[in-house]
């Protein structure tokens, strides 16, 4: 090669032949000779300077740090007993950093030589750079149980929870982790699976009693039909890959991306960046950067890893753990987007106006390197004028660039008009033991708008592109309310005294006039949860319907392809599309879209249900200490057998059971969803403040009881209000109710007289 390569070339060969980085490696691989290895060894020094490159003796690496979860290998007890452990994928700033093992009572025994899956601490300031929290053993995956623990001369048995599972466990002596009788546990396999007698475990952690806080999301799982355990051909096949180089893709380590998350996120799937756009036909706009994972890189079609993430179709969250798609070499590792580690990316360029209409986007295979994680908290605070010293370096360049692009996508999002509920999200707060310590609602800030509509826009762009190449892929469907709901809106809003507009095509304007006309008042509540109530559920199909909540044509999800099955598809879809590598859609994906989208679709109601079991349970044993309390709250659901109060300070539902409601007998309209009494008349209606009076909280089922004290500041009558005997029959007031009846009973006369 008689020219000296750029400086994008050298980044690239570095990146690709991390073992040959020694000067002369370099110059012999681009053919450089005599003179021009100066020039060489001058470019070398710039992006030295840049920092670009570290200098470690005589070769140059790319200056990172080590990801929150590693790959290590267990070096021999120090002459104190310490075990320490040396990173297998180190090539980054400075010395090779030393790792402190912490080992857990629980860990399974670790010796020199072990390869393990860690989660790292940075510890600056003491003799360690880290410290290591042992993840799993690499090579090992020994089976998981959940059970009861039964005491016993010799040891232990654990029998387990699973329906249908009547195999024990035997527990030796010395494995119970001092477990007592009649506690629920969480075990694992303790040697090689015998062919005779009952199977060896291990206690690793104790849950107490089966009805406590922390014992709950282990059960909701396991009811749930939830998979948990990776099987060990999924684990080595992760174990076995290796962070993905510069080759064949767009390098962006340079641009100052950034995450923004939850601050107590256990992965980043997603990076975003604004920039102003300095084209002339463009002014006032901005170029949007929205980076996410490529996991399609990890995780191909047809593998182990592929076939088990389908099946389980996506993460599931817990207030207490995560149930993960992939496993966490992947999921906490490799694709997640950590500061300052390089990370393969599949990123949207988007290009918008000075009012947040879309004008241009294109998709690249990437590399970047996060210049920060952040929190949603962290963010929002910078912007409104107390940022921390590291968001004061990122205010200018990054910050009020993103606030201001979000400023423009806030108009266009005005301007299309999706739903605008008004439903806010439980906050469930543990302590170390798994106890509820207070259950507030999630405040909603700026910098969560944001990250939405960054997302919502990448998502539309990934539906776009696949529509106009003719590529298959996945949509996100929203269907529109069916017209039983909608009537059933209808009448909620006609007995709050509001409008809903009828007899023409719905579309989310109105409904947001109409959460508009409730703001505010003592209906809002009710006739967001209304509204809710009269949506359909959304789904995934091969075929486009569209999505109605957001009031969007085209419309898939992109973004978050470490939890959703969904995203790798589209992810799989642009890599066919744009011919980025072998690792796009197969004819095995091409031929069951359709089963997939059933799948998927079906895995995230089960992940639904199994969350929703949880929360009902962590609010019921946090409740379990004040019964007897009187409680504010809205009546939120009527039915035959009672009515439904949402208590002010949790969210909670309880149900009040018709029969606490008095002696009197209680009439049940299903149309204008009320009770009236028999007797005095009194009509209990959605949306109605109560003073509620817990009964019974019961956490095994998550079931909460009430009774109510007072409706709209009246106090409900005590003891029977009439004799016993058969209720005198009496509709709640409904005029075209009593023209039905009276219409039946004309009808009833003909047929006799015939």
């Amino acid at each position: 090669m008689n020219r000296l390569p750029s400086r994008e070339e050298i980044l690239q060969w570095i990146s690709d032949n991390p073992t040959q980085t020694a000067k002369r490696d370099i110059a012999r691989a681009f053919g450089i000779k005599g003179a021009a290895r100066i020039d060489l060894k001058r470019v070398l020094r710039e992006l030295e300077d840049e920092g670009h490159l570290q200098k470690k003796r005589k070769t140059y690496r790319d200056p990172d740090r080590l990801p929150p979860v590693s790959v290590l290998s267990v070096l021999p007890p120090d002459t104190d007993g310490d075990l320490w452990a040396r990173p297998l994928e180190w090539h980054g700033d400075g010395e090779e950093p030393k790792v402190l093992i912490l080992p857990r009572e629980s860990d399974a025994a670790m010796g020199a030589g072990d390869r393990i899956l860690a989660k790292l601490t940075a510890t600056p300031g003491e003799d360690q750079d880290y410290t290591a929290r042992l993840i799993r053993k690499i090579g090992t995956n020994p089976l998981r149980i959940l059970g009861i623990f039964k005491k016993s001369s010799e040891g232990g048995r654990i029998v387990p929870i699973d329906k249908g599972v009547d195999k024990q466990w035997i527990v030796p002596e010395g494995a119970e982790h001092g477990a007592r009788d009649g506690e629920l546990v969480e075990a694992e396999q303790a040697g090689p699976k015998g062919r005779m007698g009952l199977p060896k475990a291990r206690v690793m952690s104790r849950l107490g009693d089966p009805t406590a806080p922390r014992a709950v999301s282990l059960i909701a799982i396991h009811q749930h039909g939830i998979p948990d355990h990776f099987p060990d051909q999924v684990l080595a096949e992760a174990d076995a890959k290796k962070p993905a180089g510069l080759k064949g893709r767009t390098d962006l380590r340079e641009l100052p991306l950034i995450t923004i998350d939850p601050s107590d996120a256990r992965d980043h799937d997603d990076a975003v960046l604004a920039q102003p756009d300095d084209a002339p036909d463009n002014e006032g706009g901005h170029i949007l950067w929205v980076a996410i994972a490529d996991v399609a890189h990890y995780v191909t079609p047809g593998s182990e890893l592929d076939r088990e993430a389908r099946k389980r179709g996506n993460s599931s969250y817990f207030p207490d753990r995560v149930v993960p798609m992939l496993p966490d070499r992947l999921s906490g590792d490799l694709c997640s987007l950590h500061e300052g580690v390089p990370r393969a990316v599949i990123v949207a360029r988007i290009r918008i106006d000075a009012t947040g209409e879309k004008i241009g986007h294109r998709f690249e295979r990437a590399l970047m390197r996060s210049a920060a994680s952040m929190s949603y908290e962290e963010a929002q605070s910078a912007i409104d004028g107390d940022p921390t010293d590291r968001a004061a370096t990122m205010l200018d360049p990054v910050l009020r660039p993103l606030w201001a692009a979000y400023g423009a996508l806030k108009q266009a999002r005005e301007r299309r008009q999706p739903l605008e509920l008004d439903l806010p999200e439980r906050r469930i707060e543990l302590n170390e033991m798994g106890q509820v310590t207070s259950i507030s609602f999630k405040e909603r800030l700026d910098a969560h708008r944001l990250i939405e509509e960054f997302m919502v826009l990448a998502n539309v762009c990934a539906a776009e592109t696949l529509i106009a190449k003719r590529q298959p892929l996945l949509f996100r469907v929203h269907e529109e309310p069916n017209p039983d709901k909608l009537d059933a809106l209808r009448e909620v809003v006609k007995g709050s005294g509001l409008t809903l507009a009828k007899g023409q095509v719905l579309k989310t304007a109105h409904l947001n006039r109409l959460l508009e006309q409730a703001q505010g008042t003592e209906q809002d509540e009710l006739i967001n949860l209304a509204t809710l109530r009269s949506m359909t559920q959304a789904y995934y199909n091969a075929e486009n319907f569209g999505h109605f909540g957001l009031a969007l044509r085209d419309y898939a999800h992109f973004t978050s392809p470490i939890r959703r099955y969904s995203d790798l598809i589209v992810h799989r879809g642009l890599i066919s599309a744009h011919g980025w590598g072998k690792d796009g859609l197969s004819d095995t994906d091409l031929e069951r879209l359709d089963e997939t989208a059933k799948q998927i679709s079906d895995t995230e109601r089960r992940s639904m249900l199994a969350e929703r079991d949880t929360t009902d349970r962590y609010l019921a044993a946090f409740m379990s200490d004040r019964i007897g309390a009187e409680l504010p709250g809205r009546i939120s659901g009527i039915a035959r057998f009672g009515v439904f109060v949402k208590l002010d300070e949790t969210g909670a539902d309880a149900l009040v059971p018709i029969r606490s409601l008095g002696a009197e007998f209680f009439h049940y309209d299903a149309e204008d969803q009320t009770l009236m009494g028999s007797d005095s008349g009194r009509v209990i209606a959605l949306g109605q403040r109560v003073t509620a009076r817990l009964v019974e909280a019961a956490p095994i089922s998550g079931g909460l009881i009430a009774e109510l004290v007072e409706i709209d500041g009246a106090t409900m009558p005590r003891g029977p209000s009439r004799r016993p005997g058969k209720p005198p029959r009496r509709k709640a007031g409904v005029a075209k109710k009593k023209a039905a009846v009276k219409a039946k009973k004309e009808k009833r006369k003909v047929t006799r007289k015939r």
